[in-house]
């Protein structure tokens, strides 16, 4: 089914996503990881895109996709960049995409791989997410193409309201819905979604989250995607004394209450950056259908299109 359709039902949707492994180990958790989380009713699966942009990337990240859906019962979606690969190239994978039964893309320009500084356009490829979704919007295939979001700005973008501008590009050129970059302040969710309404964009915005295991994790992942430690949760962590359980169940509280926020205030969903594991997912995720914080929402919700 396609996530934009999914997104029109009455209660949030939730959602996980995961990279490809690279050893058997990986695969074990990976899958485990799946159908552990697929109990909990799941509205969708997401799998990452390897930054090289190579074949083998791309047919593992595929394969995955296929297996959740057909093999786990769980609604999926495949990621999709622009690294390493021509126009023709992309839209042969978006045929194989499509004639393996898979209806959601998420089109990103992709990040350079490691040790490259900048994005390089290939050769006859594409340079943009915006490019990328106007030409899966204009291949034969009914797909639902999502796009990322970055509430504390893309670090490339240059501001606010240059960034806005561009994500609108990417609605513009059939995005349905968007997801953002993860983020740990609320707050900069709840001033980025009416923004992007001041500026036109009016699909659903999905806040990404993802569940804190430890201080290190934290930091590493924060680097990683150019995201901010609000400085009350990293001195919360810092009390704890590097006590691991600690760290993971205060994770497990600050997630749920983060979620509940979220939901409470008109978010559609939560898209769990699980890291391919699932026991703070689950129990953040129990957590959120036991107390059903949705139901205490707004009569127009924060981040769905105004009727």
């Amino acid at each position: 089914m396609r996530i934009d359709e999914i997104l029109q039902r009455d209660e949030p949707t939730f959602s996980v996503e995961f990279f490809p492994y690279k050893t058997d180990k990986g695969r074990k958790q990976l899958f485990e990881t799946v159908e552990v989380l697929s109990k909990l009713e799941p509205s969708f699966f997401s799998v990452t895109y390897g930054a090289g942009g190579s074949t083998h990337d791309r047919r593992r990240t595929l394969e995955i996709t296929k297996t959740i859906r057909d093999e786990h019962g769980v609604e999926a979606m495949a990621h999709l960049n622009c690294v390493g690969e021509s126009a023709e190239g992309l839209r042969a994978v978006v045929d194989e995409i499509a004639s393996a039964g898979i209806e959601n893309v998420l089109a990103l320009r992709g990040d350079p791989p490691a040790g490259q500084p900048d994005f390089v356009q290939p050769e006859d490829g594409l340079g943009s997410a915006a490019e990328l979704a106007q030409m899966i919007n204009g291949s034969p295939h009914e797909l639902a193409i999502g796009g990322a979001c970055f509430p504390e700005v893309h670090p490339e973008a240059g501001g606010l309201d240059k960034d806005l501008a561009y994500l609108k590009t990417k609605v513009d050129a059939g995005a349905s819905f968007l997801i953002t970059q993860l983020f740990f302040d609320n707050q900069v969710y709840f001033d980025f979604v009416p923004a992007a309404r001041a500026a036109g964009i009016d699909v659903p915005i999905i806040p990404g989250i993802v569940p804190i295991v430890s201080l290190e994790q934290v930091r590493r992942t924060c680097k990683l995607c150019v995201a901010t430690i609000p400085e009350p949760l990293e001195a919360a962590l810092e009390s704890l004394g590097g006590d691991e359980r600690a760290e993971y169940e205060f994770g497990i509280a600050y997630g749920a209450q983060q979620c509940s926020t979220l939901l409470a205030h008109g978010a559609p969903g939560i898209h769990f950056y699980a890291l391919n594991r699932w026991p703070a997912t689950k129990a953040i995720l129990s957590a959120l259908r036991a107390a059903r914080p949705w139901d205490s929402a707004p009569s127009e919700p924060l981040a769905l299109p105004a009727t």
